[in-house]
């Protein structure tokens, strides 16, 4: 029988609910995912709530303790993870350093994301000289290698936790400003788009309300790429002693304080390690979900 029945509706037969099944299922997560999500919901969990977790304050010392293996090697009982070279808690310096970097990850995001996408719509906007002046500020912007760029202002202005966080900020604007260009390109020339303009809205209004809600999903998924790579750029810049600086950690900083202690006391960078490598690999596993998941050419080619 055919989709369709004589009244053209939908019919009841094989036609029309194995393929809703079909996307329904692309929507349903796997159970790597399913893990993927409950780890970041740890880390989240863990950077909220790090002061109330961790055993010892991230900045105590104890040299009377220092460099004893984890509790689980024969270490003491109270350092779950062992203690580093100057006898301060590795699992409470993770805690607090998982809580700085998910944070300078966050606001490097968001203000990568919000001048993108602030940019791209200008440029879809004014057009013109205006749209040629920010397509070539993208141009300079992905020709430039970014990680020299951070380096010479870190080097040249010193560092503090502002300026850090602006310069990780500015890492894939670009992308945000071609990607928000392109669709507001698209989306403008629809016809609800010229309706509510001829009706006399404001721009910003149309921008707003119409044009950003149908270009939320594509910026999801830009969202979910770009997390991880401001984790990494953040952990470079701190292990190279450019980033979060002492008494302060971050995952970089924990990173680069225990490559003097590999062959010796392995368990001071390990963890930081581990924490990078599976949160960054969660995110993009997430993100490819996420991906799948609001893109419909999926259930269509179903």
């Amino acid at each position: 029988m055919s989709a369709l029945d004589a009244g053209g509706t939908p019919s009841r037969g094989r036609g029309f609910l194995p393929r809703r099944r079909t996307a329904a299922r692309h929507q349903r997560p796997s159970l790597l995912v399913k893990i993927c999500f409950a780890w970041l919901a740890l880390v989240l969990f863990v950077a909220i709530f790090a002061g109330w977790l961790a055993p010892f304050g991230y900045t105590e010392q104890s040299l009377l303790t220092r460099l004893k293996p984890p509790a689980f090697l024969g270490g003491p009982a109270e350092h779950i993870l062992g203690t580093d070279g100057l006898g301060r808690d590795v699992l409470s310096r993770l805690f607090f350093a998982v809580r700085t970097s998910i944070l300078i990850a966050f606001l490097g995001t968001a203000i990568g994301a919000v001048t993108g996408t602030v940019l791209g719509i200008i440029a879809a906007h004014f057009r013109g000289w205006v749209d040629d002046i920010v397509m070539v500020l993208v141009d300079f912007q992905a020709s430039v290698p970014f990680l020299i760029v951070a380096l010479a202002i870190l080097a040249f202005f010193g560092n503090s936790f502002v300026l850090f966080v602006c310069i990780v900020g500015l890492f894939g604007w670009e992308t945000y400003a071609r990607l928000v260009r392109g669709l507001v390109l698209s989306v403008s020339g629809e016809g609800y788009a010229f309706a509510i303009r001829t009706l006399g809205v404001h721009p910003a209004r149309i921008y707003l309300r119409h044009v950003l809600p149908n270009i939320a999903g594509v910026l999801t998924v830009q969202l979910t790429l770009n997390f991880p790579e401001i984790i990494l750029l953040e952990t470079s810049l701190s292990f190279l002693g450019l980033g979060v600086q002492p008494p302060g950690t971050s995952l970089g900083l924990a990173l680069g304080e225990g490559r003097n202690y590999i062959a010796t006391a392995w368990w001071i960078g390990l963890p930081a390690g581990a924490v990078i490598f599976l949160t960054t690999l969660s995110i993009s596993l997430v993100g490819d979900w996420v991906r799948d998941a609001l893109d419909p050419s999926l259930s269509r080619a179903e």
